[in-house]
């Protein structure tokens, strides 16, 4: 995912792109064509109020991050293919971004309307809902989203709700998606099938006043189980001040409903009570119908509502989970929210299990014009209006005679105006709306005076296609060539759990489109809405740093502030009092970031990449400990000790070949020659199963952690061997390449020691893989240690020679027995013939 130009690397930054670049040298070695490219996420509110706070352009504001940003990625030694950068503020980017939005409106799926929208007073501008975070919060400034009645532009997502829904099935397979991330779109779309149930309305005094409350659920089971007991618009002027999740409520005076199972004769008389109506907060009223049935004994939010307003009264139970449970209308601590046997408070469907009687009751309703049955998302259409400047036009022009008209493709880009005194001036609100230059122009169509849409897309629209763009950054006249679209989807796509919703939702959506397009013309009508971007979807955790903290009063400390002469004991300087540690979310305020530059200027960037991907699991939290960096250097020097040790080997002969060349002999060996023989074997064997172990972690990324830690182990046992020095130095040669990926500067430099002639190391070499010699007689050690249990006791461990691959079962236990029992200590400790 490439970067929001903020300014400056942080450790997150590290880390994913360490990450993304250990992937792509992997594939490169292996022989794939590999592009890793890299761009900016350039627009949006973050740069806008830093201009505004500046008193500077957001564009100029934006470039300078970018070149300072750039310079830090150069320091890490990344494989970017730079030549394909893009920004998405570059008019030559957003110049296709407009375009994809006229291609949205010329099939429908761009289009304007009013609605109630979420907006955010503190950035002055409308938000998604997917940016409004449980507590009603914005997801950017954090304030308290208001909601306003405007006219706003939407992409139809709805559209492709089925196939957005469908298609994660596909991408769980294999693990290829992470499964929360496939959870949380899953519960984001939130597909549920239902029913629409209306709710007759009368008058106190029990008139009918001939209308209906259309109620919807998904759980119709319950109906038996709705219940109420017995200045509105004061009221609706506190809501907006109430948390989402406040159970106040409004009882209206002069109507109540009416269940529709009252109809019914074998209905209970509790159920064909009248049932009062309350207005309340935790009731979305622009969500389904803008009202819920409030079933107290099987929901918790009705539950907690009916326990604030009428908690002296009995809650009626409609279902349980057996039909052996007594159930009577008894107060209760918690509701029953499983489906299970409806009750005696359900009448005729006593003894039921519960689903099967909620269709019955559904069908039934649906027969006397009560109810039918529905489908209904959670997902919305997505607003990308934002009454903000930094952002790419809306290219709509509107005329008085022609409505809104499409700016012709000719005249993209339509370019942001420079608006210099308002960023002066410190202005807050729509820069665009105040800028006659920009606003006035005249109808594509009738020529006549018309008006530039003010408003600019939503960022999350720049981010929606970008991947895209890498394949044909240089395309003017399209977003990409048809030819070049044989490049996507995503073969791997890396990057943080926070967009599990957002970006990759919208992406998914853009990318469905795009597949129905000639654009993608490998793609037909039938499979175009199959089509995802993102085959495979790698999500690395957080980088926490490590914090000080004062356990007397709770500040956080700066590290000049702690003595750390000795690291496992931090004091606090000015009192001397131990300092508390602990690991937390990278923060100003605890003062626990963590420059990567420096790090890198201080160790090298091999040493840096190694140890953030040494540290955890590619999915797990990072716990930053820069002190541990030593352990990493220190490998990499004992490694580079033995290249130099070995570098005048000649490894003219493959390993495989010089080995093979004396098994035949291995018998006639003396004691001395087997030795040798014992510790080349051995280490080979170590080198195939580090082969084999390592390159199943590159492949399944999460595990990147474990390749060092191996190659650790695999250079300590290189260090410690006894090997000929050409199987020592085929064994550096393959380290070398092993860890190349990882490290790669410190792997050309052995590279180079041990082949001067060779080139660099990606040019010149290939990943290694396994020779075939480790499942071999050959490989097999000539020695054994075997366990020997007496009774279930263990009685020693004796060294017998490797059985010959051809005997099982009572044969081998015979020959095993036998071999044990011609050994000295099994002579001394079995030998006596009474076991």
């Amino acid at each position: 995912m490439f970067p929001y130009p903020s300014g400056s690397l942080h450790l997150g930054h590290l880390r994913v792109y360490s990450i993304a670049d250990t992937v792509a040298r992997y594939h490169r070695l292996k022989g794939d064509d590999v592009l890793l490219p890299m761009g900016w996420d350039a627009f949006g509110l973050p740069a806008e109020n830093a201009a505004l706070e500046r008193g500077i352009d957001p564009g100029v504001w934006t470039q300078r991050n970018i070149k300072k940003m750039k310079e830090q990625l150069g320091f890490m030694n990344g494989s970017w293919d730079w030549s394909r950068e893009l920004t998405a503020c570059d008019p030559e980017f957003y110049k296709h971004t407009q375009k994809l939005f006229l291609m949205l409106h010329e099939r429908g799926l761009a289009y304007q309307a009013e609605a109630e929208v979420n907006y955010d007073p503190v950035d002055k501008t409308v938000l998604a809902n997917e940016q409004v975070d449980a507590n009603g919060c914005s997801w950017r400034s954090g304030a308290k989203v208001e909601k306003r009645k405007l006219k706003q532009w939407f992409f139809r997502t709805s559209e492709y709700r089925e196939a957005l829904l469908r298609d994660l099935d596909e991408l769980a397979k294999n693990n290829a998606w992470p499964d929360r991330v496939i959870s949380q779109q899953k519960n984001w779309l939130g597909k549920s099938t239902g029913a629409l149930v209306k709710f007759p309305i009368m008058a106190v005094g029990g008139v009918n006043v001939g209308n209906a409350i259309e109620v919807f659920t998904t759980r119709p089971d319950t109906l038996f189980g709705v219940q109420r007991d017995a200045e509105l618009q004061a009221f609706l002027d506190t809501l907006p001040g109430l948390p989402p999740d406040s159970k106040v409520g409004y009882l209206l005076p002069h109507l109540r409903a009416i269940n529709p199972l009252a109809y019914h004769d074998e209905t209970p008389d509790a159920t064909k009570a009248s049932l009062p109506i309350y207005v309340a907060p935790y009731v979305l009223g622009d969500y389904g119908e803008g009202a819920v049935m409030g079933v107290p004994g099987h929901d918790l939010r009705d539950h907690s509502f009916w326990k604030t307003h009428q908690e002296d009264q009995p809650v009626r139970i409609v279902l349980t989970a057996s039909e052996d449970e007594s159930t009577t209308t008894l107060p209760m601590s918690e509701p029953y929210l499983e489906h299970g046997v409806m009750t005696h408070h359900s009448g005729a469907f006593k003894g039921k299990r519960s689903v099967e009687a909620g269709q019955i009751m559904v069908r039934m309703l649906e027969a006397a014009n009560l109810a039918k049955s529905v489908e209904k998302w959670r997902l919305r259409d997505w607003l990308i209006s934002r009454q903000r400047y930094w952002g790419t036009p809306i290219p709509i022009i509107h005329c008085a005679s022609c409505g809104a008209v499409p700016v012709p493709d000719e005249d993209l880009p339509v370019k942001l105006p420079n608006v210099e005194k308002h960023w002066a001036k410190g202005k807050t609100g729509n820069a665009l709306e105040s800028s006659p230059d920009f606003v006035n122009t005249s109808c594509p169509k009738c020529k006549g005076p018309a008006c530039r849409d003010t408003d600019t897309m939503d960022t999350f629209v720049d981010s929606s296609w970008y991947f895209a763009r890498f394949i044909d950054p240089h395309n003017t006249q399209q977003l990409f060539s048809p030819e070049a679209s044989k490049m996507l989807p995503v073969d791997t796509y890396i990057g943080g759990i926070e967009h599990a919703i957002l970006h990759l939702l919208y992406a998914r959506f853009v990318y469905k489109f795009l597949a129905s397009t000639s654009l993608m013309p490998e793609y037909t009508d039938e499979t175009a809405s199959s089509a995802e971007p993102f085959k495979r979807l790698i999500t690395q955790g957080m980088v926490h740093g490590r914090t000080f903290i004062d356990p007397e009063n709770g500040v956080f400390l700066k590290p000049d502030e702690v003595d750390l002469s000795d690291p496992s004991s931090p004091k606090i300087i000015a009192t001397g009092v131990p300092a508390k540690v602990a690991f937390e979310k990278m923060s100003k305020s605890k003062h626990n970031g963590v420059d990567p530059s420096e790090c890198i200027a201080k160790y090298g960037a091999d040493a840096t990449r190694a140890h953030i991907i040494f540290q955890a699991p590619v999915g797990d939290i990072l716990n930053w400990d820069e002190a541990k960096i030593s352990g990493v250097t220190r490998w990499l020097q004992r490694l580079h000790d033995q290249v130099v040790a070995v570098a005048a080997a000649d490894e003219s002969r493959p390993a495989k070949a010089l080995l093979e060349g004396k098994f035949g002999s291995v018998g006639s060996m003396s004691s001395e020659e087997l030795t040798q023989w014992d510790a080349d074997t051995a280490l080979w064997r170590e080198v195939q199963h580090t082969i084999a172990s390592v390159t199943q972690s590159y492949d399944e990324v999460y595990s990147l952690n474990t390749i060092v830690s191996d190659l650790m182990r695999l250079t300590n046992t290189l260090a410690g061997s006894q090997a000929n020095e050409v199987i020592k130095k085929h064994a550096c040669s393959v380290l070398s390449r092993l860890v190349a990926p990882i490290t790669p500067a410190f792997a050309d430099e052995c590279w180079s020691v041990l082949h001067p002639s060779k080139g660099l190391i990606f040019n010149a070499s290939t990943f290694p893989s396994q020779d075939g010699t480790l499942d071999s007689a050959m490989l097999q050690p000539r020695q054994r240690s075997c366990a020997v249990q007496i009774n279930g006791k263990m009685r020693g461990v004796v060294d017998i020679p490797t059985p010959p691959t051809d005997l099982q079962g009572d044969a081998l236990k015979d020959w095993v027995v036998e071999e044990i029992l011609k050994t000295e200590q099994g002579k001394e400790r079995f030998g006596d013939g009474k076991i």
